[in-house]
């Protein structure tokens, strides 16, 4: 046998012997859980996972609290009758707004409030238009007496969860921007003008029931 033969049938050998299924020699792998990672659900409950010890529950850990998150409100939060203990929350902006967050301030009200609280925060936006409009039922008059009267933070409080048929805006306005709308509303029910000094307004009393809705 020559020698291109013998190199032919040892190249044949090795190609046949790479396409068996059998490994009888399998490679280390240097990190198992990287090559063979498990998928994990983050909003499921994942039993599989804790039935081997693994406790997953995608819950950020107990007593921290997110970044720009309110700190004081997150407590509040995770005790009960929430909207009645929102009256204790002050609000952490201690100045009227500045003419460019007044003016900034306003854009998100028209686009956020302004369809159904309307332009003059009088309860009569596009949706409701004098009993005219296709919302059957008016909106919250944010300059009335009944609101003058409500505290900052259950506003806010309203504002990020929702009342009634409004429903939450927390995933369109961050906290302290949801406070400026607090500070907005303030300013239009006083006809102040901004860079004037803020009112303490959590002394108000606290709500009584589904009469104080924003909406």
């Amino acid at each position: 046998m020559n020698k291109k033969s013998i190199i032919a049938v040892v190249f044949g050998a090795v190609a046949f012997s790479s396409c068996s299924d059998v490994k009888r020699t399998p490679g280390k792998i240097y990190m198992p859980d990287m090559a063979y990672s498990r998928a994990v659900e983050t909003y499921n409950d994942n039993r599989e996972l804790q039935a081997e010890g693994i406790n997953y529950n995608a819950e950020p850990v107990a007593g921290t609290v997110a970044r720009g998150e309110e700190v004081i409100y997150r407590m509040l939060k995770d005790t009960t009758g929430t909207y009645v203990t929102s009256a204790a929350l002050k609000n952490p902006l201690t100045n009227r707004l500045t003419e460019e967050d007044y003016t900034e301030t306003e854009r998100l009200y028209l686009i956020n409030c302004g369809i159904c609280h309307g332009s003059k925060l009088d309860g009569n936006g596009p949706l409701y238009n004098d009993g005219k409009g296709p919302y059957p039922l008016a909106p919250k008059n944010l300059v009335s007496d009944e609101i003058k009267n409500m505290a900052d933070g259950t506003i806010f409080h309203s504002i990020t969860y929702g009342k009634n048929l409004m429903g939450s805006y927390a995933s369109h306005l961050t906290p302290k921007q949801r406070w400026m709308m607090v500070q907005y509303i303030r300013m239009k029910q006083n006809g102040e003008t901004p860079g004037a000094a803020a009112t303490d307004s959590t002394t108000a009393a606290a709500p009584a029931g589904a009469a104080t809705a924003m909406k």
